[in-house]
């Protein structure tokens, strides 16, 4: 099936967080097999995943991003187009006065130029990016 959805961390990390939404892990699973992350996202993972304290905790979230994550999910590179569009979207945010997160503006980069809906559990740190297509799963449809 073709790819639809760029999966934000917010969203990837649900299955695994203290106290899960079950929406949004019903709406992984429905749509799992058209859905994608992002090499930051992948970053924000590993980086925050190998942050931790060595320990159970630790451990389960590594396997999940290994056994699970990994294997189920394409990661789509940041590349020259996305870099493209992410310089001129950072400057006209300046120009209007606001500073989007660099990785935010990474991941709308490349769900944008993927033509991809970028799921996130935190629409307002995306709201900002012109011509990109937000959804959060975190509520009933």
């Amino acid at each position: 099936m073709t790819v639809r959805f760029l999966l934000d961390t917010s969203v990837i990390s649900a299955p695994i967080s203290k106290t899960p939404n079950p929406t949004v892990i019903a709406n992984i699973r429905r749509h799992s097999d058209q859905c994608a992350i992002a090499a930051p996202v992948w970053h924000e993972l590993t980086y925050g995943s190998r942050r931790l304290a060595a320990g159970k905790r630790r451990d389960a979230i590594v396997a999940y991003l290994n056994d699970v994550v990994r294997p189920s999910f394409p990661i789509l590179p940041y590349d020259e187009r996305a870099a493209a569009w992410h310089g001129e979207e950072r400057a006209r945010l300046e120009r209007a006065g606001k500073t989007a997160p660099y990785v935010d503006g990474q991941i709308a980069a490349i769900a944008r130029v993927n033509g991809l809906v970028l799921v996130t559990a935190n629409t307002g740190d995306f709201s900002g990016f012109q011509g990109l297509e937000i959804a959060d799963w975190q509520n009933p449809a």
